[in-house]
């Protein structure tokens, strides 16, 4: 009998492989990160072949840290960065641009252009989702417009569409495969989530020919084999699901109402609505938390765009830390008589404003800020922008009024911002024993299907709890920290008079 499952993470920074056992504990993991390219302001760009050799270096490097082979392994899951466009040439295999990642921002105009159309409402109807550049589509047109040739090739059948898992599943299958599941779909501008299939009407609007497509298929499902020459043997692919679903079910979310969020790079916050897609009053989005048997279950989620990426910033940008996890420490010794607020609008800022012009910006400063106010600004920008979607969710649906967070993600490994997380929401915050939600999200969905992992009820009970933090802030300071970050964002907004 096969001992593990093999999870795949592709992420914004870095590839990730990750082997699980038969009781979902790490067994191995290997992790390689790659180089980001900037071309222009507003402009974030991958190659794609960093995305695969990463990919495949950290898959060969976790399986021989484990000891094992192929044939100890049952199944791969693969969970990936989602917005984030790859298209490549069927024959060769070979993409004709970089990737345009998720927070890339030059689609701005091509959205404006479409709002002011008149198409916002059509589009957020059939596919959850508001038009921002954020998301796949534009992207996909953008280079169908902009590299010679690509349009007329695309028509003839000739270039494949994909999100990364999409990519990766082509590079692992040989080509066999060209698929992905319906949360990565979900997240396309393109797909109908309530009518389950590729909209029409959406890519017409949008000037995508259908040919370039995947097979959209459930989360859990038969992807296909590896080649024999990549691993050595053959190896399934049983799962797929975007990141941040992949959290929610590595969080065991299955129940409607039950929030997680993942701080990463960015940070996404998840609410789970059952069989029912909300439409969101307050600017969230409606997309498929996961989809078995055919049966998408819906959640409603709030997308910030930098998260740990602000610390990043602290550390590359400003050089006042040399880790990033130093930087809960400076925090805890900044001067609690100062009120700095930093809004970290690097690429535009995500729910509930969506704003893709204005930018990042500092207020409260004085001679006596320092590093240690500045660390602490990143930290609390993260938990005022939490506090921003949880209020948008309750507002949204009253099953979420007294849920309780679960968190993971870099990020939660703080005790500092989550006792701060804790106090801005004033809601417990709960933290997880196994913090690699996301792999062990993509490795579960393999595995269920695979019958190496129980239903989602037996596998929920196996969630455990490592700490829970509860609000210890008066509410006259929570107010009026929350009160001074609003103001803030006020003045940050583009539109601002």
């Amino acid at each position: 009998m096969s001992d593990y499952v093999l999870a795949i993470d592709q992420g914004t920074t870095s590839s990730r492989a990750i082997l699980f056992d038969r009781a979902c504990r790490v067994a191995a993991i290997a992790q390689q990160e790659f180089e980001q390219h900037f071309p222009r302001s507003g402009w974030v760009e991958h190659e794609p072949e960093d995305l695969w050799t990463s990919t495949l270096a950290v898959c060969r490097e976790a399986i021989e840290r484990a000891g094992a082979g192929p044939k100890d392994i049952a199944a791969i899951g693969i969970t990936n960065q989602r917005e984030t466009v790859v298209v490549w040439d069927r024959e060769t295999g070979k993409a004709i641009h970089r990737a345009i990642v998720w927070q890339d921002r030059r689609t701005a105009e091509t959205c404006a252009a479409l709002k002011r159309a008149g198409h916002e409402e059509e589009i957020a109807k059939r596919t959850g989702l508001l038009l921002d550049p954020y998301f796949s589509g534009t992207k996909l047109a953008w280079i169908l417009d902009h590299v010679d040739g690509a349009r007329v090739a695309a028509e003839q059948g000739r270039l494949a569409f994909g999100t990364v898992d999409s990519f990766l599943l082509w590079r692992l299958t040989g080509g066999a495969v060209h698929a992905t599941d319906a949360t990565n779909a979900s997240r396309t501008l393109l797909y109908d989530i309530h009518e389950g299939r590729w909209s029409e009407d959406l890519l017409d609007r949008l000037h995508v020919p259908h040919q370039m497509l995947p097979q959209v298929m459930d989360s859990a499902a038969d992807f296909g084999a590896t080649e024999a020459g990549i691993f050595g043997a053959p190896i399934r692919i049983a799962g797929i699901a975007g990141d941040q679903q992949a959290a929610t079910v590595g969080q065991a979310c299955f129940e409607p109402g039950m929030i997680k969020s993942t701080y990463g790079t960015g940070c996404f916050a998840v609410l789970n609505t059952g069989a029912d897609a909300v439409r969101s009053r307050n600017r969230l989005l409606t997309t498929i938390a996961y989809q078995l048997d055919g049966k998408p279950v819906y959640a409603l989620e709030g997308s910030i765009f930098v998260a740990g990426a602000a610390v990043q910033w602290l550390r590359d940008g400003l050089g006042i830390i040399r880790s990033a996890d130093e930087s809960g420490k400076l925090a805890s010794a900044a001067d609690a008589g100062q009120d700095v607020y930093l809004v970290p609008a690097f690429v535009g800022l995500g729910a509930p404003y969506w704003d893709a012009e204005c930018r990042g910006a500092i207020y409260g400063l004085t001679r006596g800020t320092g590093p240690k106010e500045l660390a602490r600004a990143a930290l609390e920008a993260v938990c005022y922008q939490t506090r921003d979607l949880l209020e948008a969710m309750r507002g949204d649906w009253d099953a979420a009024q007294d849920t309780v967070m679960r968190v993971d993600g870099g990020m939660v490994a703080s005790d500092w911002t989550m006792q701060r997380l804790a106090d801005v929401l004033d809601a417990a915050v709960d933290r997880p024993r196994v913090l690699e939600t996301t792999a062990l999200g993509a490795a579960y969905l393999a595995g269920m299907h695979c019958s190496i992992y129980p239903a989602p009820g037996e596998f929920a009970k196996g969630w455990a709890l490592d700490r829970r933090f509860l609000p210890d802030m008066t509410s006259d300071e929570r107010e009026r920290k929350y009160a001074g970050w609003k103001d803030a964002v006020r003045r940050t907004l583009s539109d601002v008079e």
